[in-house]
This record gives C-alpha cells, sequence and structure tokens, in this order.
C-alpha cells in the first residue's frame, strides 16, 4: 500500500488530546483550527505542523502504552513510510500540502497520559531517533484529507528546483 495519511488532529483549546477531523487546511504559520497552548515550544513557521509515523505509533502500543491518535499532539499521522525515512530537510509532499521537516517535536509531560508510568521520553528522539513525532514548516499551503497519499520528494522532485 502507497504511504496515506491515516489521521488527521486539531485542538481548538489548545494542548492534547488533538480531535480527529477529516480535512485539515495547512497555512504557512501551522494548522487551521489547532491552537498551541505554549508558543515558545510549539507552533510558528518552524513548528507549522506536527507529524508521527503510524509505525511508530503501533511500536509504542506494543510496547503497552496507551497511546492513541492524536494523543501525543500530532496534527498528521502517516501510515506507509519507515521511521528511518524521516530526518531533518526531508520534503514530503501530500499532492496539495508540500511539507519540510524541520525537526524532532521534543517530548513534553502534557503528553504523559499516552505512556506507561508517563514515560514520555519513550517518544523521544535522542533516546531513539527512529521513535519520534517531527515538526515541519510549510513550504506550499493548502488542504490535507484522510488517505490521501504522502511521498518523499528526491531533489529533483523538490518544490521550487527548475
Amino acid at each position: 500500500m502507497e504511504p496515506r495519511i491515516l489521521g488527521l488532529f486539531a485542538n481548538p483549546n489548545g494542548g492534547v488530546p488533538k480531535l480527529a477531523v477529516d480535512t485539515l487546511v495547512v497555512s504557512r504559520t501551522g494548522c487551521v483550527g489547532d491552537r498551541q497552548n505554549d508558543l515558545k515550544h510549539h507552533g510558528g513557521p518552524t513548528r507549522a505542523v506536527c507529524l508521527l509515523l503510524d509505525s511508530v505509533l503501533t511500536r509504542l502500543r506494543s510496547e503497552g502504552h496507551p497511546i492513541g491518535p492524536g494523543s501525543t499532539g500530532e496534527n498528521i499521522l502517516i501510515h506507509g513510510l519507515e521511521a528511518n525515512s524521516l530526518k531533518t530537510g526531508v520534503i514530503l509532499d501530500f499532492e496539495t500540502v508540500t511539507l519540510e521537516i524541520t525537526g524532532p517535536a521534543p517530548p513534553c509531560k502534557t503528553i504523559k497520559a499516552s505512556f506507561l508510568n508517563e514515560g514520555f521520553t519513550a517518544l523521544s528522539h535522542k533516546r531513539d531517533a527512529s521513535q519520534t513525532r517531527w515538526y515541519a514548516s510549510v513550504i506550499k499551503a493548502g488542504t490535507v484529507n484522510v488517505g490521501q497519499l504522502v511521498s518523499i520528494l528526491n531533489e529533483s522532485e523538490q518544490v521550487g528546483n527548475p
């Protein structure tokens, strides 16, 4: 199966969990209808969208963590990409939206309910580089939908290249 959007999440009141939505409007500064309570650590142009791979969520669940879609603050849950395929600088194309990974999203205590014994560092890039959420900036704004395909662009396909 081709990589695709498994879930979209936003919370107009801020914080977690993020609530499932079928469609998400992505602007250069974030997801419309989603609010961050801590703007020092979340949101803004370099942290406009938070991404999580379904394989990471599944792995954490298999370890007994009560994590669920949207519970760790991700806006987009992606199915079908390998955990080691994402890193800073990777460009993701969602057909109508293009994002660039800007770095890992460090875990914080606000997501502790998603983990056994409040062990939110189980989702830490420092602990395991393949088991993390990612922040992304928006190269091309637009609307994404659940089920939409996603691909990793190589250098010759990247937006802005002739």
